[in-house]
């Protein structure tokens, strides 16, 4: 009786492993770079209280069209600053913008040190946000 061959061949083994590596070539910086969007998105969640206080103060007519930027326009302190393990600071100017400036850590790769700004246009009694800043633009929040 003739015995049947089981197994794999060295050859199946190699193209399984191939292709396990091509994926893995692919899948990886993906994951680093939604790793790092992850972390930078901590700059809105930080951002978005003054945001908020902007938008409250400026929808209930704080000086009829202009845009509130002092901390007493926005009923917070003006030594009030938010900060956590990715962000650095909030701080908010004259014209408006708020801008969050991330830590310097490794684990933010190119986002590291760089900076978030949120500019506020009027737009039929309410505020439009928009993102730029020196983040790079694959990891900076959508507006």
């Amino acid at each position: 009786m003739k015995k049947l061959q089981q197994g794999f061949t060295l050859i199946e083994l190699m193209i399984v492993v191939a292709i396990i590596g091509i994926l893995a070539a692919i899948a990886v910086p993906a994951y680093q770079d939604y790793t790092i969007r992850s972390r930078v998105s901590e700059a809105a969640s930080l951002a978005g209280a003054v945001r908020t206080a902007m938008d409250v103060a400026y929808s209930e007519g704080y000086k009829l069209g202009s845009i509130p930027t002092t901390p007493a326009s926005l009923n917070i302190s003006a030594s009030t600053s938010y900060n956590s393990k990715y962000v650095t600071k909030v701080g908010y100017t004259a014209a408006g913008l708020i801008t969050v400036t991330l830590h310097t850590l490794k684990e933010l790769g190119n986002a590291s040190a760089k900076s978030v700004v949120y500019s506020p246009t009027s737009n039929a009694g309410n505020l439009r946000w928009s993102v730029k800043g020196t983040v790079p633009t694959k990891y900076r929040p959508k507006n």
